[in-house]
């Protein structure tokens, strides 16, 4: 009983870390706590007496269960067309490392899910984590420089891929009316206009439960779940950043967190849990 208890201890003491690897790997908060949870199990059920480092241990159980999910993850895509995206971390626990896997950011995510399964662990654990390629070549089933290339390539991609947003507040304001007024109008094609092609969707569980989307991906999927809708939103400065609040009864319901790459919408998050609109500042555009 004692051990147990010592071993649950130990455990908790590196939850926060190992969610925040697991969903840096997965991009979704409820694959991350399984994933989490898969390695508790494995660690009951494991003999642990000889391990001297049991938070390394336990972050190569979770690098391999996350590895595992990426390539089912993988399989099923080629059988069905996925229209998931990466998914915030649900709000309601402080831990630093799960915020700061929240502050990878969306648009981040969206280009790791390109990823193939080895690269994207590989260049999880290297340069956000920075475990050693020796450490890692085992997990992915490589050696230490072939674990270096695929990083090396994932990279690349990345660096390709993630463009810095563009901050300029007033062009987005711009872009965000157009978007709003197309989507009162149920104009669809005008709605495309303001996407980009690989935009993403997703939608907390409270704005799930009121009726929106739990996630979408594609300028189509999305330009239709905004048509005909809108009627209350405005463009709003979020954080600093261009967003879009939705008001009902003189209360704000709900948050449209925005990514912009070339001018276009990328990303759009939909919060409606009240504790994490209640953190935001949230502030009207002056005319």
């Amino acid at each position: 009983m004692d051990d147990k208890k010592f071993l649950t201890e130990r455990f908790e003491a590196n939850r926060a870390h190992l969610r925040a690897v697991a969903y840096r790997m997965l991009g979704s908060a409820a694959e991350a706590e399984d994933a989490v949870q898969e390695a508790w199990l494995r660690l009951a059920r494991s003999d642990t007496s000889e391990v001297g480092n049991l938070g390394g241990w336990l972050t190569t159980v979770v690098a391999r269960v996350s590895l595992d999910m990426l390539r089912a993850r993988k399989s099923r895509h080629e059988e069905v067309i996925d229209e998931r995206t990466p998914e915030p971390i649900a709000p309601g626990e402080p831990d630093r490392d799960m915020l700061m896997a929240e502050s990878v950011g969306l648009a981040l995510l969206v280009v790791l899910d390109t990823l193939a399964p080895a690269e994207r662990v590989a260049f999880v654990l290297h340069d956000m984590f920075d475990l050693p390629f020796e450490e890692i070549a085992p997990i992915v089933g490589r050696s230490a420089t072939a674990a270096r290339q695929l990083a090396s390539r994932a990279r690349r991609r990345v660096q390709g891929n993630t463009e810095v947003p563009n901050r300029d507040l007033e062009k987005q304001r711009r872009i965000v009316e157009a978007f709003l007024a197309a989507a009162r109008a149920g104009d669809f094609e005008a709605l495309l206009a303001e996407l980009d092609p690989d935009v993403v969707f997703r939608s907390d569980a409270t704005a799930v439960q009121m009726g929106g989307a739990a996630e979408l991906r594609g300028a189509p999927a999305v330009a239709q779940t905004f048509k005909g809708r809108a009627q209350a939103a405005k463009p709003v400065l979020v954080d600093g950043a261009v967003g879009v609040s939705v008001s009902f009864g003189g209360h704000l319901r709900i948050v449209l967190g925005l990514t912009f790459v070339n001018s276009k919408i990328a990303a759009i998050e939909a919060i409606a849990d009240r504790a994490r609109i209640a953190a935001f500042d949230v502030e009207t555009f002056e005319d």
